[in-house]
């Protein structure tokens, strides 16, 4: 066996696309996406950029990672009043609650896109992770990192290295869940049928009330990049959710991952007359869209019910098409639940370089997971317990 010999990469433009899809394939959030996002937070100085690492083995790529940099608040999970407190305290002592991170992950996706070469069997994915992870852990240290996270593991990977991360002293914490809808329908009205009473009068309802929307889909948005980055901006400062940087896109976001991706990136434009009322971001995959972003205009969008006018739009998209998931991500539990979605979980492992630190980090982690503080799970959470 030849040795795994690990890089670390000032940006993901510096790994051949191939060799990087290659471990990941079919994923809309390729290569591409990550270097048109790298690009967008390079030419305005917003926005956080994301480095490589990589695993060769015998002069191939074997193994992906991509992180990123970030002065990551304790206090990001909390939300709402808790938030408050949080704020209070960063403003009279940042020190004590901001530490600098390094994060395997993306700021940009809802995984860790994390991916291996196909032709590695299980023992050497196991091999290719733990060369990835000393490189990184070192890199961390180099950089006196305080954190070492990795960020929104999905559960293929979680089953795969969570061990072994907790073997190695991370605390697991939980991230926010994915969205998924299952789409097994042949048609819309048999995707209604799949849903309660109840949920489909109210669907039929609002789509009998919205009024005159005109739908386009667009693969080029030229000339638009204003008022979608307009609406995405009013959609978040709405947003009663604060995550921070993680949430922050940079200038040119929308129309940098349009060229890059082209007819993978679709976007769905939601017209009342001349006014552009909404937009959503779909990212699309051969058996799985990704409702990446939805942008209103308020109280014009409440008035036509374009939540609920988009995600029937989604729907059908997906069936005319034959693709089979509709990844709607890490907000508004309430509603995709309603609407037929499960929720995939998703984990955080993170490591203070400090022991003492770590070990009470590790005996907070139950109570420091993501998942406790969105105020939709935690209503959800409450029903279930009672």
């Amino acid at each position: 066996m030849t040795m795994i010999r690990v890089r670390i990469l000032a940006g993901i433009a510096e790994v051949a696309p191939a060799a990087w899809d290659s471990c990941l394939p079919g994923e809309a959030e390729c290569h591409a996406y990550y270097s048109a996002c790298n690009t967008a937070a390079a030419e305005t100085g917003i926005g956080l950029r994301m480095a490589a690492a990589i695993a060769e083995e015998g002069g191939e790529v074997v193994a992906v990672a991509p992180f990123f940099r970030l002065n990551y608040r304790l206090d990001t999970p909390l939300q709402g009043k808790l938030r408050g407190l949080g704020d209070a305290l960063f403003r009279h002592a940042p020190g004590l609650v901001t530490l600098k991170g390094l994060c395997i992950g993306s700021p940009y996706a809802e995984r860790c896109h994390l991916g291996f070469s196909p032709k590695l069997d299980a023992a050497g994915r196991a091999a290719a992770f733990r060369a990835l992870a000393a490189a990184l852990e070192r890199r961390a240290a180099e950089e006196k990192a305080h954190l070492v996270i990795w960020k929104d593991l999905a559960p293929v990977e979680e089953e795969g290295f969570g061990h072994s991360l907790k073997q190695a002293g991370f605390a697991r914490l939980g991230s926010l869940p994915i969205a998924l809808l299952d789409l097994p329908f042949k048609d819309e009205a048999a995707y209604l049928a799949s849903l309660s009473a109840a949920t489909r009068k109210d669907i039929r309802r609002k789509l009998a009330k919205a009024g005159e929307v005109r739908i386009a889909s667009h693969t080029d948005i030229a000339g638009l990049e204003p008022r979608i980055d307009e609406l995405y901006e009013a959609t978040r400062a709405r947003s009663g959710l604060d995550y921070g940087e993680l949430e922050v896109l940079p200038p040119g976001y929308f129309s940098a991952v349009s060229r890059a991706l082209g007819e993978r990136a679709v976007f769905v434009l939601y017209w009342i007359g001349e006014e552009l009322a909404a937009f959503n971001l779909l990212l699309v995959e051969p058996d799985r869209v990704i409702d990446k972003f939805l942008g209103m205009r308020y109280p014009l969008a409440r008035e036509h019910n374009l939540y609920a006018v988009s995600w029937m739009a989604n729907v059908r998209f997906c069936l005319e098409r034959g693709i089979g998931k509709l990844q709607s991500g890490q907000t508004a539990y309430a509603s995709k639940l309603r609407f037929g979605s499960r929720l995939v979980p998703s984990t955080l492992h993170v490591r203070h370089r400090l022991a003492p630190l770590q070990w009470a980090l590790r005996s907070l982690s139950p109570w420091l997971g993501f998942e406790r503080f969105d105020p939709d799970l935690a209503a959800l959470a409450r029903r279930k317990a009672a």
